[in-house]
């Protein structure tokens, strides 16, 4: 089904922001998989800062609408964990 540029499902790539502080990304994991249960917390790609003071996950997600991307988006950016979603 098309929505907008997406087709639907699809997979989707989420780049989330943070503070590199302990449970950055499991507490990440557990609001991508609120909004998408099927999501495998352990295929996210993690990357720190060259100074070691910022995290970056990748969560690459099945979306199934438009909706349920911007639910996500929203819980994310919301977050007070998170400083940006991309």
């Amino acid at each position: 089904m098309a929505e907008g540029l997406l087709e639907f499902p699809c997979d989707f790539p989420l780049k989330v922001m943070g503070a590199n502080v302990p449970d950055f990304a499991q507490t990440i994991a557990a609001v991508v998989c609120q909004h998408a249960p099927e999501f495998a917390a352990a295929a996210m790609d993690m990357r720190a800062s060259s100074g070691g003071k910022y995290l970056s996950l990748t969560c690459t997600v099945r979306a199934t609408s438009q909706a349920q991307l911007d639910a996500l988006y929203r819980a994310l950016t919301a977050h007070p964990m998170v400083k940006v979603v991309l």
